[in-house]
């Protein structure tokens, strides 16, 4: 065993403590919702954005704020509107009199946790004006690209398309995003946990921040060491080939769908405390990662053929 893996073990177990520490307090902030509050962690870790879609009222932006409170993170929210502009997320540069030059104003989206709330209440013009920060984790403003801060996530919410005031994301940025969830109504004990507890912002105030910018990198990195075998890595790709052919599905899954849900189903296995991704954990990412990227036929609805292809395709 070489030198330094004794150390890195050391290292992991301290990290995984952490990480179950965050885990853990976030769902004392985000009551009833284990799985979409692992989903969360699934996109951190897996160096992918968040997409949290559901009616108002459920809690969508509290998953947000505490998730931010406990990484430890520079966090700044933007409320979309219709009028939002994109220099209101990017920055703008301003002239400077005395200085004789135009001094650059940076915009919220400089920091390390960006939570776009409402994000289909703007123009498709502003809503793109995060591509190029999601993909690249740079903008590029005045001819010169600036750098954003790592790690960089994007955790945005929206409410259904079909609510007054609303613009659907294009493909392209629906495809920005590694996962998209919902939460749902809390089940009754969660509710009247809700009812009887205190203010959610209260708590989230008071939470301490038990991750910081280097221990999440050196997450993201332990995920890249978790191993897919080649068996794994055929299941994946039969998965993919089989949304190409689905009836019900226009459009299927891409390469690039294929390598996000390999990334979060590491990111899943290290959660789980493994260091190798098994069937379970593709599956249990399927829909998070594949069914804003479906698009299906007439009324097929993209939750509905998830569950086909996955129920199509056979584990070797």
């Amino acid at each position: 065993m070489p030198a330094s893996t004794a150390s890195d073990a050391i290292l992991t177990d301290a990290l995984r403590a952490a990480l179950r520490d965050a885990q853990a307090q976030v769902n004392t902030l985000v009551l009833g919702k284990p799985q979409q509050v692992r989903l969360a962690f699934v996109a951190l870790l897996a160096d992918g954005h968040l997409l949290i879609e559901d009616l108002p009222g459920l809690g969508k932006t509290t998953l947000a704020h505490a998730m931010a409170a406990t990484l430890g993170l520079g966090f700044a929210r933007v409320q979309f509107t219709s009028d939002l502009l994109p220099a209101d997320i990017l920055g703008v540069s301003v002239y400077e009199a005395q200085a004789r030059r135009f001094e650059f104003h940076p915009g919220p989206v400089f920091t390390h946790v960006l939570l776009a709330d409402e994000i289909n209440r703007a123009p498709p013009r502003t809503q793109s004006a995060l591509l190029e920060a999601m993909a690249e984790h740079q903008v590029s403003l005045d001819g010169q690209t600036r750098p954003l801060p790592d790690p960089f996530l994007v955790i945005a919410t929206q409410n259904p398309v079909d609510l007054a005031g609303t613009y659907p994301l294009p493909d392209s940025q629906l495809d920005r995003f590694l996962l998209r969830l919902a939460l749902g109504y809390p089940d009754e004990a969660a509710e009247r946990a809700l009812l009887a507890g205190s203010d959610r912002r209260d708590l989230i105030a008071q939470a301490p921040a038990l991750l910081d910018a280097d221990r999440v990198i050196a997450l993201r990195r332990a995920v890249l060491g978790v191993h897919a075998s080649e068996p794994l890595l055929a299941y994946v790709q039969a998965l993919l080939a089989r949304s190409r052919k689905q009836p019900g599905i226009r459009v299927g899954l891409s390469p690039r769908a294929g390598l996000a849900l390999l990334r979060a189903a590491r990111a899943h296995a290290l959660l789980l405390g493994r260091d190798h991704v098994v069937p379970e954990d593709v599956q249990a990412l399927f829909p998070a990662v594949a069914e804003h990227r479906l698009v299906g036929d007439g009324d097929a609805q993209p939750a509905t053929l998830a569950k086909q292809i996955l129920h199509a395709v056979a584990v070797d």
